[in-house]
């Protein structure tokens, strides 16, 4: 898989991409991540992307120009799947769409910024916005690296146990239930009997019934909505 970020500040990346599952999937040629500054394609000789917002609006917008070259540069080299861009009012993200962009093979994200981006890219050229949550970020460069990072732990291989993210909270619309390690006992507080059991089928049923009472306590909405479509 490949992923190509535009962004502004593409410093803010450096981090969250160069450490980790990430960057271990990088290393074994599993997944791809290129970050490009957008003022590259500015042709203003200070490099500006941003002016002032027709109708008198606060806030600086993203010019159509720069974005479009950057766009249209990284096209002419492949085929994206999904040319997305992070916004409050896109679709929210869930590990429902996490799964569904790990199986593709080009993405390519497009990082909000200031008063967001002129109407008209949103309009011709995006294939798919996304909000990862309700609330207002600086940019979308935090919400480009929370998709990468989703996605890429999914691909086969990027996680030494695969059967790991497999159980992760919210692949079956679950939280996932309690985990616990050694020692058995602690200052008085002790591991469930039934994980040093080693009844699997116990074990099983065990952590499906924590799973629903977690979900139901901790997130009644997940909770009801399981129930609904049963």
């Amino acid at each position: 898989m490949r992923i190509d970020i535009i962004t502004v500040l593409p410093e803010l990346l450096e981090s969250p991409f160069n450490h980790s599952i990430i960057k271990r999937a990088q290393d074994k040629g599993i997944a791809e991540v290129y970050v490009h500054n957008l003022r590259d394609f500015s042709e203003d000789k200070h490099r500006r992307i941003d002016d002032y917002s027709f109708g008198g609006d606060a806030g600086m917008v993203i010019k159509i120009k720069p974005v479009d070259k950057a766009i249209n540069f990284l096209k002419s080299q492949r085929t994206y799947d999904e040319i997305i861009y992070t916004s409050p009012d896109g679709i929210p993200y869930s590990q429902k769409e996490a799964n569904f962009l790990s199986c593709k093979k080009n993405i390519m994200i497009l990082c909000g910024h200031y008063k967001g981006i002129d109407q008209r890219i949103r309009d011709t050229l995006i294939t798919k916005e996304i909000s990862v949550g309700d609330y207002v970020l600086t940019g979308g460069e935090l919400a480009a690296a929370i998709i990468t990072d989703s996605v890429i732990r999914l691909l086969p291989g990027a996680i030494s146990d695969e059967t790991s993210a497999l159980t992760d909270s919210f692949q079956d619309k679950l939280l996932a239930p309690p985990v616990y390690t050694r020692p058995a006992e602690y200052k008085g507080m002790k591991v469930p009997d039934v994980l040093l059991s080693g009844n699997f089928k116990e074990i099983e049923k065990w952590k499906m019934n924590q799973s629903l009472e977690r979900t139901k306590k901790l997130r009644p909405d997940l909770y009801d909505d399981l129930m609904n479509q049963e």
